[in-house]
């Protein structure tokens, strides 16, 4: 796999668009992610209002953007997409259902171009690791909290929907991976319950799709910042999960020291090889959900909004930083456009199976530039800083401590697996308890399964037999909220919704 993500575009970061962040970082709220973003844009008739957001749909990735893709050696998408994609519920600002429009298109298009997806739930209710890519920053409210369980019910249904959907025949050869979460801060959530919701997820799938190969997609977990050799025994008999990572840099035992590019050309080949070599082995399909050439954190809002680069203003050691190097990319010379294009090299042939991130980063318009360059796989490749072809890259590391081929069971082959019932007997759903303080799981808010299922519209024309659902036998009601409660009220301390 070698692959970008399509960041910015169907789920808005204010790194790789920042044009749509900045007519409100002084709004009320100030916008700081999509959530105070949608708010802002909706009291902004003479603008557009939310209609802005489609606007930016259509514009910032055509389909010239995965011809390009396509042309410049690459084979997979990384897809990530906003569960308001679907649906949303009353009180939440976001643009609603618009967005799978595009997911369509970029379907169609990457069939037309020979292009996999990986399509990654980028967004979930509640939120679940607070960042500001992830529709609303500040706390975790996914299967932690009062309403936890209830954002993880309508997690597992959105999971459903889209598994449904990319399960049928048109479009199961184009999407075959299907990443459920994005970087779950499991530090908060819980190792045993991420794990519990995780098997949920797998059982809920495998019922839709059936087991073994070529029977749905696979199924990619985050590792969540604990390592690919933590995972390796993760849910034993699973069928077809993947693993993946976002790729911090730099990596142990260099975090925070800093230095100047070739300082730290060999870390990814002595590092992120043998790691992802090692999960390849033990566990089977891992791979890079995210990674970029930046050596630190310079670039606009990289650590969020308002917020300057850490490694400028570290002065613990004398030596004063200065980002402005690292940011002009048109005062770049040709040995550190060089510099970059091997440092390029060495962490695609480490990593293996990859995902840039992203492909586009978008001008600021107070500049009218891009001002984070290490983050862009696009600018690179037109600059001359991103290797023309990435299958240059293989062998480059040395090839030390290779993978073994993966088994049958890895993708699906010979007889399905089956995960043992003392594994399924220490990760029960729901949970046994809940973060923070132990909270009894029957006795927080929940759904009831009695809605109404948002079947995802299919593309026209398409074939007579598509309507947007595989499996008919697969009837159960969505999750909504139970009759009689009087509705949300929102606590001004932490801005949680909470049932009433």
């Amino acid at each position: 796999m070698r692959g970008v993500n399509l960041g910015g575009w169907l789920v808005l970061d204010p790194v790789v668009v920042p044009s749509l962040f900045e007519p409100y970082i002084n709004a009320t709220p100030p916008a700081r992610d999509e959530w105070t973003l949608s708010i802002a844009m909706a009291a902004d008739t003479a603008r557009g209002g939310l209609n802005q957001l489609e606007k930016h749909y259509d514009t910032f990735i055509t389909e010239e953007d995965f011809a390009q893709i396509a042309a410049a050696g690459l084979n997979w998408i990384r897809l990530p997409i906003p569960y308001w994609a679907i649906e949303k519920y009353p009180g939440e600002p976001f643009l609603e259902k618009v967005a799978w429009k595009y997911v369509l298109k970029a379907f169609k298009w990457a069939r037309k171009y020979g292009l996999r997806i990986n399509l990654g739930l980028q967004t979930i209710p509640g939120s679940p690791n607070g960042y500001n890519n992830s529709g609303k920053s500040g706390h975790v409210n996914f299967l932690y909290g009062p309403m936890g369980l209830a954002n993880a019910q309508r997690t597992l249904d959105y999971i459903r929907v889209i598994t449904e959907f990319i399960s049928q025949a048109e479009y199961a050869p184009v999407v075959p991976m299907f990443g459920l979460i994005h970087s779950p801060y499991v530090v908060d959530i819980g190792v045993d319950q991420i794990t519990s919701f995780y098997l949920q997820a797998h059982d809920m799938i495998r019922n839709i799709t059936g087991t073994g190969k070529g029977k749905g997609p696979f199924i990619s977990v985050d590792e969540s910042h604990f390592g690919f050799e933590y995972w390796k025994d993760f849910l034993p008999g699973h069928d077809r999960l993947a693993l993946e990572s976002s790729m911090q840099f730099p990596p142990p035992p260099l975090e925070g020291t800093i230095g100047p590019l070739y300082s730290k050309m060999d870390i990814p080949c002595e590092f992120w090889g043998s790691a992802l070599n090692s999960s390849w082995t033990n566990f089977g399909v891992s791979l890079a959900s995210e990674f970029n050439l930046a050596i630190n954190d310079c670039g606009l809002w990289v650590n969020g909004i308002g917020l300057g680069s850490f490694w400028e203003l570290d002065s613990s050691d004398g030596i004063k930083r200065d980002c402005t190097e690292w940011n002009d990319w048109a005062s770049w010379d040709q040995q550190l456009k060089d510099g970059f294009k091997a440092f390029a090299l060495k962490q695609f042939d480490a990593l293996g199976h990859w995902f840039f991130h992203t492909w586009k980063i978008g001008p600021y318009s107070a500049s009218g530039k891009v001002e984070s360059p290490m983050w862009s796989y696009q600018l690179g490749l037109k600059e001359g800083w991103i290797p023309e072809d990435p299958r240059q890259a293989t062998g480059v590391c040395g090839n030390f401590s290779p993978a073994q081929p993966l088994t049958p069971e890895m993708v699906g082959a010979g007889s399905p697996g089956t995960i043992q019932a003392s594994v399924r007997a220490k990760y029960p759903w729901p949970p046994t308890k809940l973060n923070p303080g132990n909270l009894n799981p029957y006795s927080v808010p929940v759904y009831t399964a009695t809605g109404a299922i948002p079947t995802l519209p299919v593309a026209t024309p398409t074939s007579e037999t598509l309507d947007g659902w595989y499996n008919d036998a697969d009837t159960r009601p969505m999750y909504t909220p139970i009759t009689g409660c009087r509705g949300w009220i929102v606590l001004v301390l932490n801005e949680d919704p909470v049932a009433d």
